[in-house]
């Protein structure tokens, strides 16, 4: 019998690796309780949390009690029993074979068709080990035949921390899963407003002709946020630094889904395929002085009572790791020619926002000339803004006649905002990431090739960073909106930073 009777649920078992980390309390709990209250498993659910201090299940519970919101206590009451712990010890394979006995154990006379999602939820370092040891275990093995038992892997970001690294962990990774198998997260790919770009693209007729360098001017993709090193990020964001944090993934991510060609369909291998070519098109920069002329690295000082990036708390008192940086790239294919995409991310800037703006051409003749008009450098008077968080929507400019005598233009803008129109929270993109992974929807996942490619070029920028010659990192004010230099990527005629109003 290759299926279970029709009659028996087959039992799903979300085994979370980091059981003890933030991000497991803080977000892939909450997220599994709130798809449960949305009745949004298909199948009974049980949470394995693993990690190496011992500790019962019922102490575990304890600790994730305080996670729980208020409104969500009677489902987290169903559930719990269906939370459990399970310490790995000292990692070895008899702890992980104890483990996969446990497994076994709770999922009872279904454990042979059980589907399994490892999570882990770890520092990067340890992505190959476990796989290793789950693989030596025999955990990781599925049979195609019986499409109930799946095994699939979620791997946190960072995937890597260069090309080479990222090669390495890929040809892992395939020693012991196949590619369908292995779903590497980004968050932002799970956010409402950033899976609306390819609807807002593909199902309205009015913008996909102009989608081309013929009418769109720049692109700008800003992340912008007013933190710095608190909660003692600063060990590893001094290792890291805004273009390995942000850029290789969130921006590089936004930047495909704006300039991607229309897939066949939805699913995972058309878009992910489509993304691809994207990135292979983008151009790396050939060498130090083309890095230097269209890259700003920054970090920020001290400034309305903030502390300075090199005196933040496991930051290296010479550190010359950036907290921003800004981008002009250049995306070489037919569509694309010609058009700037300006990147920009950074740490303790003036507002915290996330958006995308596409900025059209001028036209050719100024009919209507007025006051408006009279900085048309600064001023563009078309352009489409997605605004990713906090104040998700839509909003597109265009200029208007003045009331009364002459011809005064003004600039107007018609939107729409998220939470007018569907009104309530929506889910957090963990839920509806995790959701998709238990389901083998892997569209909103990282492709290996995908991977790789975004690290070729966040590589060509460090090499230019790292050769003789090139410029310190520039300094900016805590609470700015980032370093003056950065305007100088905007060449002639071509606008300016948007400034998440």
């Amino acid at each position: 019998m290759l299926s279970p009777p029709a009659s028996v649920q087959v039992p799903t078992q979300i085994v979370i690796f980091g059981a003890s980390g933030d991000l497991t309390g803080r977000k892939l709990i909450p997220a599994i309780v709130d798809a449960a209250c949305r009745r949004a498993f298909n199948a009974p659910v049980q949470v394995i949390g693993v990690d190496l201090r011992p500790l019962s299940s019922e102490a575990w519970r304890e600790e994730l009690q305080p996670k729980i919101a208020a409104s969500q206590a009677h489902i987290w009451q169903e559930l719990a029993p269906n939370v459990h712990y399970h310490a790995i010890g000292d990692g070895s394979a008899t702890a992980f074979a104890h483990l996969r006995r446990h497994l076994d154990e709770l999922a009872g006379p279904m454990k042979h068709v059980v589907g399994r999602l490892f999570h882990l939820a770890l520092r990067p370092s340890l992505f190959a080990g476990t796989i290793e040891s789950l693989a030596n275990a025999g955990m990781l093995k599925d049979d195609p035949l019986r499409i109930e038992s799946w095994r699939r892997v979620v791997i946190e970001k960072p995937f890597g921390t260069d090309l080479a690294t990222a090669q390495w962990l890929n040809l892992t990774l395939r020693r012991h899963l196949r590619e369908e198998q292995i779903y590497r997260i980004d968050h932002y790919l799970g956010k409402e407003t950033v899976q609306n770009i390819l609807a807002f693209r593909f199902e309205n007729a009015i913008f996909e002709p102009i989608w081309s360098s013929q009418h769109v001017e720049s692109v700008e993709i800003s992340v912008c946020e007013t933190l710095g090193m608190e909660s003692g990020r600063g060990k590893y964001y001094d290792s890291a630094g805004a273009l390995r944090d942000m850029v290789q993934n969130h921006l590089m991510q936004l930047l495909c889904l704006v300039a991607m060609e229309p897939p066949t369909s939805l699913d995972a291998e058309s878009v992910r395929t489509e993304k691809v070519k994207v990135l292979k098109s983008l151009e790396s920069f050939e060498d130090p002085q083309d890095v230097w002329r269209n890259v700003v690295r920054g970090q920020y000082v001290a400034a309305g009572g903030e502390t300075g990036y090199l005196a933040e708390d496991g930051v290296a008192g010479d550190s010359e790791t950036e907290s921003y940086v800004a981008i002009r790239a250049r995306i070489h294919n037919w569509r694309w020619a010609g058009v700037p995409f300006f990147l920009r991310t950074g740490k303790r800037l003036h507002k915290r926002y996330s958006e995308i703006v596409v900025r059209f051409r001028v036209p050719p003749a100024d009919l209507f000339s007025g006051p408006a008009l009279a900085d048309v450098c600064r001023l563009r008077p078309n352009s489409l803004v997605f605004r990713i968080q906090p104040d998700e929507g839509i909003r597109l400019s265009f200029m208007v006649k003045q009331p009364g005598l002459g011809h005064i233009m003004r600039q107007a803008t018609l939107g729409f905002d998220y939470k007018d129109l569907f009104p309530g929270d929506s889910p957090d993109p963990y839920q509806r990431l995790l959701l998709d992974a238990v389901a083998g929807q892997a569209t909103l996942f990282i492709r290996g090739d995908e991977a790789e490619a975004a690290w070729r070029f966040a590589d060509s920028i460090r090499a230019g960073w790292t050769a003789k010659g090139a410029p310190p990192p520039v300094t900016y004010p805590s609470g700015s909106s980032g370093p003056e230099l950065a305007d100088e990527l905007f060449h002639g005629c071509e606008g300016v930073w948007g400034t998440g109003a």
